[in-house]
């Protein structure tokens, strides 16, 4: 249990449990139990899918990576690799069934497309992680594509402002990606793994981030809630000192990436409260 735990990362649950929470809940005016199977789903037994398969088939660079083995993702002894592999299957499939009984075409479909991503993205054949740009495009889906489901499973109205709320979003998730990897340029490189930040190398790789991070900002200055294109600014503020870092200091960037972990739930909060506002009389 101490393994699926680790494995799982629950500083990160909320990354993806909250996107389906908060979009099906504003989406129907409420909570039913549709909407408590799907958050449940998407806390845990999405996150243990999503990052034991990753921890599994990143073994061997995970170990020349010293970033590994705590909240930043787990190195567990292959004897323990099978068990969590078997456990991301067991974990998942029930609510996988009970949410496409419940949703339309639509959904599932949203839904396929959410699992597919998270297989792929580390899966041996696929490995989406090593495939630079769609790397990034695919880790955005994995936080995206929760918040696009719970729309498509309460059926919501898509509007001009929920469109540019949901590529703000995915630019969000784009940047966050790619700086992420800035601070793996040298254990991805020494393993032989391809990645955007291996392939742009880190500072062009910095300024792609600071660029669609703005770019999320831009695009939420046409949705419901305008001023929450500041919530772009910690993001700007946190990689900015990064903007001249190079392939060999790509590593101290690891330090900015310990505090998006944390600004995501300041992040959060401030969402919350937008939120609140909209369904309570904000315009929407």
């Amino acid at each position: 249990m101490k393994n699926l735990l680790v494995t799982s990362r629950p500083v990160s649950w909320v990354n993806t449990a909250y996107p389906f929470a908060a979009a099906y809940f504003l989406s129907i005016g409420g909570i039913d139990w549709v909407g408590a199977v799907g958050t449940l789903f998407f806390l845990i037994p999405y996150n243990l899918a999503m990052y034991g398969i990753n921890d599994v088939f990143d073994y061997e660079s995970d170990l020349r990576n010293a970033r590994k083995g705590g909240v930043e993702g787990a190195v567990l002894e292959r004897r323990h690799h099978r068990f969590i592999l078997r456990a991301s299957v067991i974990a998942t499939v029930p609510f996988l069934a009970v949410l496409a009984f419940r949703g339309d075409a639509a959904a599932n479909a949203v839904l396929a497309v959410s699992i597919v991503a998270v297989v792929a993205y580390s899966a041996p054949g696929l490995r989406f992680k090593e495939r630079p740009f769609l790397d990034s495009a695919t880790s955005s889906t994995h936080f995206v594509a929760p918040a696009l489901y719970g729309l498509a499973l309460a059926r919501a109205e898509f509007t001009g402002g929920l469109w540019a709320f949901l590529a703000a979003f995915f630019l969000w998730g784009v940047a966050s990606h790619a700086f992420g990897a800035v601070q793996d340029i040298g254990p991805d490189r020494d393993g032989g793994l391809a990645s955007i930040g291996t392939v742009l190398g880190a500072r062009s790789t910095v300024w792609l981030a600071l660029g669609a991070y703005a770019g999320a900002g831009v695009l939420m200055l046409w949705t419901a809630a305008p001023f929450a294109a500041l919530l772009a600014v910690p993001y700007l503020a946190n990689i900015a000192p990064y903007l001249r870092v190079t392939d060999a200091t790509s590593a101290a960037a690891n330090v900015a990436w310990k505090r998006f972990l944390w600004l995501n739930y300041l992040t959060g909060f401030l969402v919350t409260l937008t939120l609140i506002w909209l369904a309570t009389g904000g315009e929407r």
